[in-house]
Parts: structure tokens; sequence; C-alpha cells
């Protein structure tokens, strides 16, 4: 990321400039006026949290409350880029010095589960399940805020976190057997120990996901960061020059340069680095995310990923992979088919402790490819046939190949560019280590 300076003489710079000022003397420096590259990264910064923020107003919206988890049936979630092997439960909790939330996990075995807790930023900063609590991993748990002052009974399992705001997703695989899955599901519970102080939502611009906002996503700036700290470190320079950009785009000249940057630059930008996820590493046209779920500096990575896939877990639970091209770098569309091959020591069971999966979702909404046949990912439950050497071959496209197995064809409608993730849960091996990617995937 390019370097970021804080003062206030760009404010003084910009607006001269902006004014026709002509005794270049008494201006100061070029450099001390925002660059483009400066409005494109502030812009691309704060939207990572305008993403959260927009989905925050959608879910009290539609009736949400604090402290009060909802039941989704399964595939019925309203953001994009769903996982449809899981049945999911959502809220957003509040803590705070003198108050935790106590969450009930009930006994799960033989299949996925896990509670994640992520911060208004999109970062999970705590995972309930097996793996994170292996000697006992079900009954009570208090997420608390770091210090809070709160007596739990013994059999209580603390958490500490390090905000008092957050949002929850509890998943529970599907599996074969989908009542069963649903019956755990809503034993899944969370209340307060408490009454905690309860936050404002912040009135933020709304926006579709086709529609991204350009400059008017700095009206939102300061509301957006007084109303959730970034927990990761050494974001100040970065949060200092959004708001003074926010500042500057009250004076219409101002404005309408950093609109025009917002729509030329930024969204160029957002657009060049999504294919690889920000720079990721790509083999075989698939792209593995240089992480997800908790980001550090890498605030571009967490705000594609926000874009077009939110609430992502961390690594430890799942290992995403994308594609938006095939193996030649041609975009994904419904006007072609594809085949993707696996090996019979290459196939995807052997990575994944729980399960393995594969979704297409449209490039603008990331909502699944609707289809007569209601088929939106290809899975471990998915009957799939093998061919007599083992190897496994998975089909995409309008029309299902003559020599195509049923289960083995994802279709995708005609007219409509879309992405593929494919997720390991609880990721092992080659997966795992980071080293393995999933074969070409190859134009018929």
């Amino acid at each position: 990321m390019p370097s970021i300076r804080n003062t206030t003489l760009r404010v003084l710079a910009f607006t001269a400039m902006l004014s026709g000022a002509s005794c270049l003397a008494q201006q100061p420096p070029a450099s001390a006026v925002p660059s483009e590259q400066e409005i494109s990264d502030s812009y691309l910064y704060l939207l990572g949290r305008l993403l959260v923020l927009r989905q925050q107003q959608l879910d009290f919206k539609e009736g949400f409350k604090w402290n009060q988890l909802v039941h989704r049936k399964p595939g019925d979630v309203a953001w994009p880029n769903p996982n449809l092997d899981v049945a999911y439960s959502e809220a957003w909790v509040a803590v705070d010095e003198k108050s935790c939330a106590l969450v009930t996990v009930p006994k799960v075995t033989g299949r996925y589960y896990t509670v994640q807790f992520l911060n208004g930023w999109g970062e999970t900063v705590a995972n309930i399940n097996e793996r994170v609590f292996p000697s006992r991993p079900d009954g009570q748990f208090a997420v608390c805020l770091k210090g809070a002052d709160v007596k739990l009974p013994a059999a209580v399992q603390r958490i500490d976190v390090p905000v008092k705001y957050m949002r929850v997703l509890s998943r529970v695989e599907l599996g074969a057997d989908w009542n069963q899955a649903v019956a755990l599901q809503k034993r899944f519970a969370i209340r307060s120990t408490g009454k905690p102080a309860l936050p404002r939502i912040p009135k933020t611009v709304m926006f579709d996901l086709n529609k991204l906002p350009a400059v008017e996503a700095f009206d939102s700036a300061d509301a957006a960061l007084d109303s959730e700290p970034d927990i990761n470190p050494g974001m100040e320079k970065q949060q200092a020059t959004t708001r003074e950009i926010a500042k500057l785009a009250k004076d219409p000249a101002a404005r309408e340069r950093i609109d025009e940057v917002v729509r030329g630059k930024a969204f160029a930008d957002l657009a060049k680095a999504l294919p690889t996820v920000g720079g990721s590493k790509v083999e075989n046209g698939w792209v593995l995310p240089s992480t997800s779920g908790v980001y550090g500096s890498n605030w571009l990575v967490r705000t594609l990923i926000n874009d077009g896939g939110i609430w992502a877990n961390v690594p430890d639970e799942v290992i995403y992979f994308k594609a938006f091209t095939d193996v030649d770098g041609m975009p994904l569309s419904g006007d072609h088919s594809y085949k993707l091959h696996f090996s019979k020591d290459q196939l995807p069971i052997q990575y994944a402790t729980y399960f393995w999966s594969i979704i297409a979702v449209d490039s603008v909404e990331r909502r699944v490819l609707p289809n007569p046949q209601k088929r939106y990912l290809l899975n471990k439950e998915s009957k799939l046939q093998y061919g007599p050497d083992g190897s496994l071959t998975l089909y995409f496209g309008d029309k299902k190949p003559a020599d195509a197995p049923q289960a083995n064809w994802l279709p995708t409608p005609k007219g409509v560019r879309y992405s593929l993730t494919f997720r390991f849960y609880r990721a092992k091996g080659a997966v795992a280590e980071r080293t393995y990617f999933p074969p070409k995937l190859e134009r018929q």
C-alpha cells in the first residue's frame, strides 16, 4: 500500500487548487494534495466497513433484535455467496463491561458446526466448536468484552473478545439428513447475562451491490469510522486520510473531482483486484485468497471478501478457492460449457475433514443461478458418479453434456457471467498446507 500523509495542509492545498489560485509561491507543495491513489485507497478501505453496515441495516429493517438468534431455513439467507451446505442461524450481539452473551451449544457429532463471531469490519474474533474447545465442545459459553467484570457459573466457558458489538453466524452441516440438522440448529441459543448498552445503528449510505456508491460513500465516513474501531494495528493513517477526504467532499468543486476519481480509478482498482482477490496466488485459473476471516493490514482483501462473500471464516475452519475465469483467462459464462476433472489421487473428499462443495453465483448480485433443475451446488451429497478408474469429472453449462452423469452437472444459464467458490470445510492435507489447487477448469 502507498504511504499516506496526514497534514492539515491537504485541505488548504486542495481548496486553493480548485479555486484557481494563481500564486504558486503561496501554495503548499503539490504533494500535500490527496492523490488519485489516496482517494482510491480511502474509498476501498471505507467500502469494507460500509458493506457490513449495509447488511446490518438490512437485518434490523427485517426485524432483528439484539442478542436474539434467528434460525434460517436451509438456503434462506440474504447475503452474497452463501454456503448452501449448512443451516444458518444469525444474530447481532452486544456486550459491555458488565454483561456477556451466553451461548448454548448442543452436542453435535458427525457433522460440521461452528458459532462464528465477527466485528463490524468482517473480522472474525471467535469461533465455538470442537476444534477450538476439544475438551468441552458443547454446553454453555460466555462471550465477554475483554476485562469485563462479570461473574459466571463455574460450568460456563468464558471467551474474551476485543469488541462490544458483533455479528454472529451459527452453521450446522446439513449432510444427508436435513431434518436432523435443523433440529440441532434450533437448539443453539444466545441470551444476555445482563442489560448491555445497545448502540445506535449508524445510518450510512445504502446501495445495491450492482451499483456501489461513489463520492457519497465519504458522506458516511465519520459515522462508519466513529461507530466501530478497526482492531487491526496501523490503520490510523488510513483512517485519517479517509476523514480528510470526507471533509474535502463537502466542498462542491472538490466533491466533483473526488466523485470522478472514485468512478474512474477506484472502481477500476476494485475491478482489477477482484479476479485475484487482491493479488492472491492463482493456479489453474483458481485463486487462493491470501487470507480470510482475519486480515491484519490487508484491508483490500477484507473489502474484496466483504463484497464478494461477506462473513468469511478463518482458514482453520474453511479454505476457499475462487474462479472467475477458465484456464485460458476468459470470464466464466453460461454461454459456454466447462469441465473439471479430478484424478483418483486428487479427489476433493480427501482434503476435507467434513465436506467440500462448489457453488456458482452471478457476477453482479453474487446469488445462486436460477435453473429448472433447482440445483445450485455440487458436494459430497450430490450422488456423484465416478469413472471406471476412480476419477471424478464435474460439468458446468446451460445444457448437460451428452456423456455427463446428471448428478455431476451444475446448470449455469445462458447469458449470465458467474464465479465459482470451492469450499473445503476443516481442510486437511495439501489444502490445509495451502499447496493444493483444484484442477484446470476447461472450456468444452
